[in-house]
């Protein structure tokens, strides 16, 4: 039985969905649901029933949805395991994940669905929704059994690390997932402008020496998935963009036709200067941008051309990125750190907070069509409590990741998350 939580003494609410912007305090019920929350709930109306918690000064936000999180198990778990991405996840206020197909085997048939849900249920704490991949292997040559998987609990398919590189499997994709009612998921680089490419193209790749990845290899996928859209219109989300002419096109086509797209933590608070002289832990996909770029992300998620942040959390050992640039794997993990970062757009007045939240909330919900990111009465207390002005370093042996492959090792944060609740109970506590 859960016990009965208040929260009182000028607990400051943020809920997007419901417009909450106000002090107030939250009562948890018996079965761990939300049972009144605002303003009006306070020490002189609270039942004789509940167990009060002063947390004055502190913010409750809902559960955060980060739709881009990359999980070893199966066989990976050397990288990260189902436990540990839950710590890791919690402790970062995130509750709610949508995992990658990109393990092995790949999750491309109900069987491995029906393993992976298991695993999921029985080792972590957090709401654990499963992409599939959109074709067999993610090899891009023959597709899943949308509908068979759809079936199975599958509320998002896409190839993970991988693009959709042939035009005519991408339009029967499309035509499928219509069909369905399917939400695709595209990592937008064209394959052979991308291929062999480590960082940005421009002054930064051409003095390290290192080979490029030119910004048009986002923009082409963009340009011709959009185009197919314009016919199919299936559910369709871009997963990160990383190019500020990306943002132009998206601002464009939106416009016209009916989609979605995301944006990582790392290109909104990194620029291709932070790699410096080979920092490995910086080699990302994409691939981390001009100043420009991030501030063109920036003003893309102020006036909504950007519907989401994700962490993309894709932990690896650090045998895999203590290596030359040039052979050191991709990825960085994020989820613990993505809120924190992203409040530093809050605390230097580029984005106000409740929309920022949404962006780690309401947003992704509403994309994948589940009942999650809010605080409506009635819904199961997933729910994150944060000191917003709490200063700290980041410490790589400090991060509950199994992997700790962050790129922002030492980096001074505002905001740290002092509880989380999954369905009305704490499954984190800060020390």
């Amino acid at each position: 039985m859960v016990s009965f939580f208040h929260y009182v003494g000028g607990l400051h609410i943020i809920d997007p969905l419901n417009s909450l912007n106000e002090n107030g305090g939250l009562i948890i019920s018996e079965d761990g649901k939300i049972e009144a929350i605002g303003k009006k709930v306070n020490s002189n109306n609270l039942p004789t029933r509940e167990k009060p918690i002063d947390l004055k000064g502190k913010y409750i936000f809902p559960g955060l949805v980060d739709m881009r999180v990359f999980v070893g198990e199966p066989g990976y778990e050397y990288k990260e395991n189902f436990r540990t991405l839950s710590n890791a996840a919690l402790s970062g206020g995130v509750t709610s994940v949508v995992t990658m197909p990109n393990t092995d085997p790949i999750i491309d048939n109900v069987s491995i669905v029906d393993f992976l849900k298991r695993r999921g249920r029985d080792k972590s704490k957090i709401n654990i929704f499963p992409c599939a991949s959109l074709t067999k292997n993610t090899d891009g040559t023959n597709m899943t059994e949308f509908g068979l998987l759809a079936k199975k609990g599958i509320i998002a398919f896409t190839d993970g690390l991988k693009t959709i590189q042939n035009t005519r499997l991408m339009s029967r994709i499309m035509n499928s997932a219509k069909d369905l009612g399917c939400l695709i998921m595209q990592h937008a680089e064209d394959y052979d402008l991308a291929k062999n490419g480590m960082i940005n193209s421009g002054i930064i790749a051409t003095k390290l020496g290192l080979s490029s990845i030119p910004d048009i290899a986002e923009r082409i996928i963009i340009e011709r998935d959009l185009t197919l859209l314009e016919k199919t219109k299936c559910r369709y989300h871009i997963s990160q963009l990383s190019a500020g002419k990306s943002v132009d096109i998206i601002k464009e086509r939106k416009q016209n036709v009916k989609f979605t797209c995301g944006v990582s933590i790392n290109n909104l608070s990194l620029n291709e200067n932070d790699i410096g002289d080979f920092r490995t832990f910086l080699k990302l996909s994409p691939p981390l941008r001009r100043e420009e770029d991030r501030e063109a992300l920036v003003q893309g998620l102020k006036d909504k051309t950007i519907d989401v942040i994700v962490s993309d959390h894709k932990p690896e050992d650090e045998e895999s990125k203590r290596l030359t640039f040039a052979q050191a794997t991709t990825g960085a993990a994020g989820i613990e750190t993505m809120l924190p970062l992203a409040l530093e757009l809050f605390h230097n007045n580029s984005i106000k907070l409740e929309k920022l939240i949404s962006l780690m909330t309401t947003n992704p919900a509403k994309i994948l069509g589940i009942n999650k990111g809010n605080l409506d009465i009635g819904n199961e207390a997933d729910l994150c409590i944060l000191d917003i002005n709490k200063p700290w370093v980041v410490k790589q042996s400090e991060l509950k990741s199994k992997s700790k492959n962050t790129p922002i090792e030492n980096r001074k944060l505002q905001g740290k998350v002092l509880k989380t609740f999954i369905k009305g109970e704490i499954a984190y506590e800060r020390n």
